[in-house]
């Protein structure tokens, strides 16, 4: 397992490289980027942390996915800083001998990523800046879990 909090960009095909080990026959990945909610007027996203606390969430949640379903490997990458349009935020990876556990957990990761990840985001735009509000969709998706 890896669980990576970072200001700098990352390369999939890197990242993924050796990742799951002998005995996987699945491996599911995941990669959220920037998109520009604002019609064509999103300058960056701005997203903070605290480095500790966010860190110490992130593997928690890594951990609880590999305590309920039969991986192999788990990798969380999430960034922060200031992220323009098209670049990449997170991405998450799961490894299994069989594909249902890793999409299940894959799945697991993201839902919880987006929902309990101490993490901050405001949308800069030629207008100004406002913070993104929780939406009432991300919170109902932990309901399956």
């Amino acid at each position: 397992m890896r669980v990576s909090v970072q200001e700098a960009p990352f390369d999939l095909a890197a990242e993924l490289h050796g990742f799951g080990g002998d005995g996987m026959g699945a491996i599911v990945t995941f990669t959220g980027v920037v998109r520009d909610n604002a019609q064509g007027n999103l300058v960056a996203m701005e997203i903070e942390h605290y480095p500790g606390m966010t860190q110490s969430a992130l593997t928690q949640i890594a951990t609880d996915a590999i305590e309920r379903w039969s991986l192999g490997d788990v990798l969380v990458i999430h960034r922060h800083g200031r992220l323009k349009p098209g670049e990449q935020i997170m991405m998450v990876a799961t490894a299994s001998r069989h594909r249902k556990d890793a999409f299940e957990a894959a799945e697991f990761l993201m839902d919880y990523l987006k929902s309990r990840a101490p993490f901050w985001k405001k949308e800069i735009t030629g207008g100004g800046a406002d913070w993104v509000a929780a939406r009432d969709e991300d919170e109902a998706a932990l309901d399956r879990w």
